[in-house]
């Protein structure tokens, strides 16, 4: 089952008009890579349970033709919690052991493995396990010799922490867990299943994974899992053609001679770029975008359809679907556009701006956070 129904607030403005799932990473969505990942080890049926824009995640998807995956869906119009929403969807797991994994992360853990290790500890559950260095951004897990689960600890205070291994949300379970998640409720693995297990003595276990991992928890790890997705650090599939040390570009992509590109770069599927551009990496830019003349972008992430016009400077920051950028604008590090705003000509965005989606900025504005 893959976790999908989550609203995706921390990435706000992003999430305005889509889920945390369709997010791109790469330019395609971050589910789409785990349901590749799923893919390769193996695994041909998934259920995703569906709350915030639904249709998004549907309409890309559909049965799961596009992943190989056979993919079906559990609407919630109520959000039912991690574990209320794996109940819903018993009858579809059935009674062997399966795996749960969120659709909203990215990770290239070795599946396989957690499942070996799974069978090896013999419990209930096996948690995938992260070592990270700040625990207090996470919630983390504490095991005993064996790797038994004994505790937990929410977001532990610099100095408290009594473990650094972080809860990644992906488990694999067997069939007996429905036991313990009464129907049609709210019901939280983190909060309520697992802790219930802790008090009732039922064995379950961790597993730290050697893979990446990351919750694309926040705008800032969004964007660093974007650069480490082009740099190699996660192992995922880019769509494109290398055709430069660096620089990947899509079909149909028109580069201009004289525009000058320095990698890492991805360059989505029909794509233009004009005379005397400047792209400067680490650069995503999403298919059927258009940089015009004369325009400098540099550690941008840049989704479908949007528009850079001639002269305007991108400095860092995440710019949204279908965005228009229009001439001389300047926009400075940290800012997040939202899909299918519009920056009036000649306007300046100061650091760390964040334009809710739709929004019309006039133009010759300064807009300040």
């Amino acid at each position: 089952m893959v976790l999908a129904a989550g609203l995706g607030t921390r990435l706000r403005p992003l999430t305005g008009s889509i889920s945390k799932p369709m997010a791109p990473i790469v330019n395609r969505p971050v589910m789409w890579h785990i349901l590749r990942l799923i893919k390769q080890h193996g695994y041909t049926q998934a259920v995703a349970n569906l709350h915030y824009h639904p249709h998004a995640i549907t309409n890309y998807f559909g049965k799961g033709q596009k992943v190989g995956v056979q993919l079906s869906y559990s609407l919630e119009p109520e959000l039912l919690g991690t574990a209320g929403g794996v109940k819903r969807v018993q009858k579809f797991l059935g009674d062997e052991t399966f795996l749960i994994i969120s659709g909203d992360a990215l990770t290239d853990i070795d599946l396989t493995r957690l499942m070996e290790q799974h069978r090896e500890s013999g419990g209930i559950a096996t948690l995938a396990l992260k070592r990270v260095e700040d625990p207090s951004k996470f919630g983390v897990v504490i095991l005993d010799k064996t790797n038994r689960v004994v505790g937990f600890q929410e977001k532990p205070a610099p100095g408290e922490e009594l473990s650094n291994l972080c809860n990644c949300g992906i488990y694999i379970f067997e069939p007996a867990v429905f036991d313990y998640i009464p129907k049609d409720a709210f019901y939280d693995f983190g909060k309520q299943l697992f802790p219930e297990f802790v008090e009732k003595s039922i064995p379950f276990h961790g597993f730290e994974i050697d893979g990446y991992w990351n919750d694309v928890g926040s705008l800032e790890q969004y964007r660093i899992g974007n650069f480490d997705a082009l740099t190699g650090k996660v192992r995922v599939e880019i769509s494109g053609k290398e055709r430069s040390p660096g620089i990947i570009t899509g079909k149909g992509t028109r580069v201009d001679s004289t525009a000058r590109l320095e990698p890492p770069i991805l360059l989505g599927d029909y794509c233009t770029v004009g005379k005397d551009v400047r792209l400067t990496g680490p650069l995503i830019i999403g298919d059927h975008s258009v940089i015009e003349d004369g325009a400098a972008l540099e550690g941008v992430i840049k989704w479908h359809a949007s528009q850079t016009g001639a002269g305007a400077k991108v400095m860092g920051g995440i710019i949204g679907r279908g965005a228009h950028i229009r001439d001389e604008v300047h926009i400075h590090d940290r800012v997040v556009v939202g899909d299918r705003c519009v920056i009036g000509a000649g306007s300046v965005l100061d650091e760390a701006v964040h334009l809710e989606p739709f929004t019309v900025i006039e133009a010759d504005s300064h807009v300040q956070d």
